[in-house]
């Protein structure tokens, strides 16, 4: 059985990435494909906290793409044959939305970090995600498209709101 999260966080970070291009070259596109693993990471850990819910999702699979091209307006590029996308299979909605919206809200981001510290996938590794949680100036240019909050939005507020409930589980709920 799959418990590792890998599949799914190389195909939605992906995603993002081409979604939200990088703007410049090579280096441009190391340091945005890096915060945008780091979003999905953090967004996948979240949303799959334990062995065994990885290892559900792995079974049942994330869902796909397709409401998140329409949503962002992506489309499949020319180069991207029915043979060759099979990747999209990989993407997570939901976890896309959530790294979209830790990607243009860092206090969000920081509080996703933090709410990370005590779960299993961080147990006995130390992580950082300094690229997510304080990007510097070349990250910033590297990554403007994928951290343009309003560019962004569509696709963050499709799930912001258990992205909420998953960081503040004792929030008292409206009646």
């Amino acid at each position: 059985m799959l418990t590792d999260l890998s599949p799914l966080i190389a195909a939605t970070a992906q995603w993002l990435t081409r979604a939200y291009p990088p703007s410049g070259g090579a280096l441009a596109r190391a340091l945005c494909e890096v915060q945008a693993r780091q979003a999905v990471t953090v967004a996948a850990w979240l949303r799959y906290p334990t062995a065994m819910d990885a290892a559900l999702v792995g079974m049942a699979g994330p869902g796909g793409s397709a409401a998140l091209d329409w949503v962002s307006d992506a489309t499949v590029g020319e180069d991207d044959q029915p043979e060759t996308w099979a990747w999209r299979t990989w993407v997570d909605e939901v976890v896309a939305s959530w790294a979209a919206g830790l990607l243009s809200d860092p206090e969000l981001a920081a509080l996703a970090v933090a709410a990370l510290a005590d779960g299993e996938h961080t147990t006995g590794t130390p992580v950082e995600f300094r690229r997510l949680t304080d990007p510097d100036e070349a990250d910033r240019r590297a990554a403007a498209l994928l951290r343009h909050p309003d560019l962004l939005a569509p696709v963050a507020e499709l799930h912001h709101a258990q992205l909420l409930d998953r960081l503040d589980p004792g929030r008292a709920l409206a009646a």
